[in-house]
């Protein structure tokens, strides 16, 4: 058996579990919801939901991780009791790190497509009527798609290949960091233009009245979700951090870190896409659409535009590549771990073999938009996204949850072990009941809701 690889710093460790968390659900998701449900408030719930929901279940992924020293393929495998069945959630794991990568690489590869546009002046003196355009023509090209998706694959195979401090530590910890910089340059430009301040305190402002127009439980659903989904947790990609970290630290500390930096973001984000859309009189608009068609509108018309968009976008593909550094570290680690292949193996086969699988998403804008499978209006890149976000993250929080909390699992006591091993924050033993019974609920009520939200209208 040879040694499980190490972090070299805990920065690195911090900056890349925050890293896989960060993605541009952060991005274009976040400040949108928080628009649509009344600014100020949705962040209030939504920071709650995060101590509430995200945190705890982080613990867990990362203390299943580190007290197993494997990914998801088979760490239920070494820590269930004799006759029990948890390890096949690796397998739900394991599928839902592929689905995950079948679409994410399409949407990573849309940012470089459109950092190389901006960076070449290709939207200089256009109209919002042709900038919308150049959107639509990118994903009715399968070709073009493909090649910044093969771009986006190789590369960050490439990265994990180095080995996890030569590779993805150094890489990662160079792209937050600048991800970082960029995205407090870009916030402190958005905030200084002209009528910004309308922007902001439609951002941070409580509107009650937005409220009374949603309702407050759709209001606390939503920024429940959100919170959920944010985090990516659920399918293991934050416990293969916890098997490369060693035991001098608790965990409750590193997960409020990962937890702060990826709200962070989140929260910045509003303060670029807000005060821009305020400024340059912009509905902030949902999903793509904000990205592709309402910013580069605004970069278009600020002074020095293509810089900021140029920025802007690299920024995005950053987010992005983070995200898909990580799962794919996780997805070489399922040939590791199962088959005993070496690094360089696992990420070659890998590599082509993700390829392949995703050339349904992106067949599905164009060449195979015939095939909607959640109704009229969705592609294939809505049911890979369903199957993630309204099936296997929250099944599988559920799963981490119960097998840390129940003693037909690992067991309460032994998850309080390995999470308060080391120095730093302690998780109390009061929080068993809490742990045990109210969160479970809650992450019922997400899922149930959230298939009402699809289903029911």
């Amino acid at each position: 058996m040879e040694k499980r690889e190490r972090f070299a710093s805990r920065l690195g460790f911090i900056l890349i579990s925050a890293g896989c968390a960060i993605g541009l659900g952060d991005v274009w998701r976040f400040p949108y919801i928080a628009g649509q449900y009344g600014g100020g408030i949705f962040v209030l719930i939504y920071l709650i939901f995060i101590f509430m929901l995200g945190i705890p279940i982080i613990t867990m992924e990362l203390a299943v991780g580190r007290a197993s020293q494997k990914s998801i393929a088979t760490s239920f495998n070494v820590l269930e009791k004799k006759g029990q069945k948890w390890h096949w959630m690796g397998y739900a794991g394991v599928a839902g790190n592929y689905i995950l990568m079948m679409f994410y690489t399409t949407i990573a590869g849309w940012m470089l497509a459109y950092f190389y546009r901006m960076l070449t002046g290709q939207f200089d003196g256009l109209d919002t009527q042709q900038v919308g355009q150049i959107f639509s023509n990118l994903i009715a090209n399968p070709v073009e798609m493909t090649v910044w998706m093969v771009i986006t694959t190789v590369v960050c195979f490439g990265i994990c290949s180095l080995g996890l401090q030569e590779g993805v530590e150094k890489v990662t910890k160079v792209m937050m960091v600048l991800l970082l910089a960029i995205i407090v340059l870009l916030a402190v430009k958005s905030m200084t233009l002209p009528n910004a301040g309308k922007g902001l305190s439609f951002y941070l402002m409580p509107d009650v009245n937005q409220i009374k127009e949603n309702g407050i439980w759709e209001t606390i659903f939503a920024a429940m979700s959100q919170a959920f989904f944010t985090l990516s947790i659920g399918i293991g990609s934050l416990a293969i951090f916890g098997s490369y970290i060693g035991k001098d630290r608790r965990l409750l500390g590193e997960s409020i870190n990962i937890a702060v930096l990826d709200t962070a973001i989140s929260i910045i984000a509003g303060l670029i896409i807000f005060p821009a859309c305020f400024s340059f009189n912009v509905d902030p608009g949902q999903g793509p659409g904000l990205i592709f068609v309402t910013l580069p509108n605004i970069f278009n018309a600020m002074s020095g535009g293509r810089i900021w968009g140029s920025l802007f976008f690299i920024f995005m593909s950053f987010a992005a590549f983070s995200t898909v550094i990580a799962v794919f570290e996780n997805i070489i680690s399922f040939g590791v771990d199962l088959w005993g292949w070496s690094r360089k193996k696992a990420s070659i086969i890998n590599m082509f073999l993700l390829i392949v699988l995703s050339m349904p998403c992106i067949l599905g804008f164009n060449v195979l938009s015939w095939i909607q499978p959640l109704g009229e209006g969705t592609g294939i890149l809505d049911l890979e996204d369903f199957i993630i976000s309204y099936n296997l993250l929250p099944l599988g929080s559920l799963v981490y949850l119960l097998f840390c909390v129940t003693r037909y699992g690992w067991g309460f006591d032994k998850y309080l072990e390995e999470v308060n091993a080391g120095k730093g924050l302690k998780v109390p033993r009061a929080l068993k009941g809490y742990l045990t019974w109210i969160l479970p609920a809650i992450i019922l009520v997400v899922l149930i809701q959230g298939y009402i939200n699809v289903f029911g209208k």
